[in-house]
């Protein structure tokens, strides 16, 4: 452990293992039973809390809470034994807060002000942006990216490569207020546009456009283009095409890769590559 790059005013817990090349800011406080991976950068005023593991490489802003208290440690004000893991080459922007219970993989990044409770699981690859909310109880795939200010309800389920843009709700609960809840479902490959509101327990379908600003009251059909309130389907999205080429537009992946694993190649030149398990996986 070498402390030759930390800060002022640290404050480190019982049973805390710190890898080599960590740097930690100011005022930080690691509790107790930490583990704190190489050559990861903690800025100032944060506070990692008990039972949370943080892979190597990672980067976590100032003023962030990762390992966030349940609302059980508020009825005796005792910790209690929730684990959180977060992956390698992690970046968490400042002000986040992260839950205790939760499991994150590699390469995973917030922006700044993000929420995540307590018992989601979430893949590699993953972004979740600004001022974002994902509550308790949610399962988000590989090489998902969530814009600015989306809320994703309790239960919710969002798989791989899946794209959600700024200001979008997934709701949960049929008859609010309940404690019936019950998830939305993102199949692969969909897209969510801006200002899109989905009521509870609906299946968005692999590779479908639910369209800006709609209200979606019933489960899209795979491919659909869903527009308006409430949202109805008008279109294929493999009828799409771009203004100026007159190429197809959709899907989306045969034409677009940045931050996918087909970025240095084309989507079928990827997907060839792949074991027949993987090919099952995604399609």
């Amino acid at each position: 452990m070498n402390k030759k790059n930390w800060g002022e005013n640290i404050i480190i817990g019982n049973n805390v293992r710190i890898g080599n090349d960590v740097i930690i800011k100011h005022n930080c406080i690691i509790e107790d039973d930490v583990v704190i991976g190489e050559g990861t950068y903690i800025d100032s005023n944060t506070i990692i809390r008990s039972n949370t593991s943080i892979g190597d490489k990672c980067n976590i802003g100032s003023n962030c809470i990762v390992g966030e208290y349940w609302m059980d440690f508020y009825k005796e004000h005792k910790k209690q034994e929730h684990v959180l893991t977060i992956g390698n080459h992690s970046l968490i922007r400042s002000g986040s807060i992260i839950y205790a219970g939760s499991e994150i993989g590699n390469n995973f990044q917030t922006g700044h002000q993000v929420t995540i409770r307590e018992k989601s699981k979430i893949g590699n690859n993953v972004s979740i942006g600004t001022l974002s909310d994902i509550q308790g109880n949610c399962t988000i795939g590989n090489y998902v990216r969530l814009h600015s200010n989306v809320h994703i309800g309790q239960l919710s389920k969002i798989d791989d490569y899946v794209w959600i843009f700024p200001y979008v709700i997934l709701t949960n609960d049929p008859t609010p207020p309940s404690e019936n809840f019950v998830g939305v479902h993102v199949n692969s490959f969909a897209i969510i546009a801006t200002g899109s509101i989905v009521m509870p327990g609906l299946e968005i379908g692999q590779d479908c456009l639910v369209g800006a600003g709609a209200i979606v009251t019933k489960s899209v059909k795979p491919y659909e283009v869903a527009v308006g309130n409430p949202a109805k389907g008008i279109s294929d999205v493999r009828r799409i095409k771009n203004k100026i080429t007159g190429e197809p537009v959709y899907p989306w992946r045969n034409h677009f890769g940045t931050y996918m694993p087909w970025e240095e190649t084309t989507f079928n030149e990827w997907y060839d590559s792949l074991d027949i398990e993987d090919k099952f996986k995604i399609i």
